[in-house]
């Protein structure tokens, strides 16, 4: 279930900029920061969903010794260990010292490293994510990502806090982006039942920032909370806007609840609806 959860919040950002992108100008480069933040958020979110096939946070066992049939990343170049003599556990995923293949195409080098304090549910866990070396696709990923279980809120809801403070250099002397990443996951339906994955629904909200390499800054605020029903394939519901330095904002609204691959965007006050790609 983790990971089907993990990879929403990287549609959050590719949605916005596949649908908006094919209606612009091409005289308009406002997406190509969008791009970056989506390009940005994809692969912190991929790393979680790997530590997922590698190690079950939830129930403290390895998966990456299972069949790897149904894993979309992890391949057989990939060794997996977990370092239980210090506390908080540290996880570690290596790549190797040269570019590995993995089940989603891409290529993958170094180790992706993990510690944490307890299992993802238990109120008060931290989940550490750091890097030594770690490329993707020859882009070096540095940076931490830090996931936070904040326990019940006041409605009865558990919640994570998930932060990220990035830097990619991309290969052949393209520059740096810099990224950051600051959003909070609400659980808010589906909790009681563990073993129906298909009722459960999240709430969304946070905003990000980043920097192209050629200096172009950019920042995404959800205004709205984003709905996500995992029975749905689209976000059914909520707002957010992205400004980049000298072009209007673009506000995407995914409607009211409803699942269907249906949204608006407005610029400069006019709107016009769209069609989500899954």
């Amino acid at each position: 279930m983790k990971k089907v959860v993990f990879l929403f919040s990287f549609l959050a950002g590719i949605i916005f900029f596949l649908a908006s992108c094919s209606k612009t100008t091409s005289t308009d480069t406002t997406f190509t920061a969008v791009q970056d933040d989506a390009y940005a958020e994809s692969i912190f979110d991929n790393v979680t969903n790997i530590t997922d096939e590698a190690y079950d946070l939830s129930s403290v066992r390895f998966k990456s010794s299972e069949t790897t049939q149904n894993r979309i990343f992890l391949s057989s170049c990939a060794t997996v260990t977990l370092d239980t003599t210090v506390y908080p556990r540290v996880l570690t995923i290596d790549f190797g010292d040269t570019n590995c293949l993995c089940n989603d195409g891409r290529y993958r080098r170094g180790k992706i490293l993990v510690s944490f304090t307890g299992r993802y549910r238990k109120p008060g866990t931290i989940i550490t994510t750091t890097f030594n070396n770690y490329y993707v696709n020859d882009n070096q990923v540095e940076g931490t990502k830090v996931v936070t279980n904040n326990g019940f809120n006041d409605k009865g809801h558990l919640s994570w806090t998930i932060s990220v403070n990035a830097m990619i250099t991309l290969a052949n002397g393209e520059g740096t982006i810099s990224w950051k990443s600051q959003r909070t996951r609400e659980w808010t339906e589906g909790f009681a039942t563990p073993r129906d994955r298909w009722d459960n629904v999240f709430m969304i909200t946070g905003k990000s920032e980043g920097q192209r390499a050629s200096g172009t800054k950019w920042t995404r605020v959800i205004t709205k909370p984003l709905e996500i029903k995992l029975a749905c394939r689209f976000i059914v519901s909520g707002t957010m806007e992205i400004k980049v330095e000298g072009k209007p904002v673009r506000t995407l609204d995914f409607g009211n609840g409803e699942c269907d691959n249906l949204a608006t965007v407005t610029v400069d006050g006019k709107t016009r609806t769209i069609h989500l790609r899954p």
